[in-house]
């Protein structure tokens, strides 16, 4: 996966890198921040980590699991 070569298992992630978002790059994942937050209260995105009262980050081991079990699932289905 493409995507899941540009992530450091050790790293933290911003919502900016993860998403489709105004001024960032390339999304790692296809969404766009509002479906993010949404599949982060319904369990369906991993939880993030606080590092402070204004910073919210993704760890990247709980992205790389969660690529990998999009793939897996996709995978599936063909």
């Amino acid at each position: 996966m493409q995507n899941a070569s540009r992530i450091d298992p050790n790293g933290l992630y911003r919502i900016k890198s993860i998403v489709r978002c105004k001024g960032g790059g390339s999304p790692l994942i296809d969404v766009s921040p509002a479906t993010w937050w949404a599949g982060v209260k319904s369990g369906r995105f991993p939880k993030p980590v606080r590092l402070g009262t204004r910073i919210t980050c993704w760890r990247g081991s709980d992205l790389l699991a969660l690529i990998e079990a999009a793939g897996a699932s996709d995978g599936e289905a063909a």
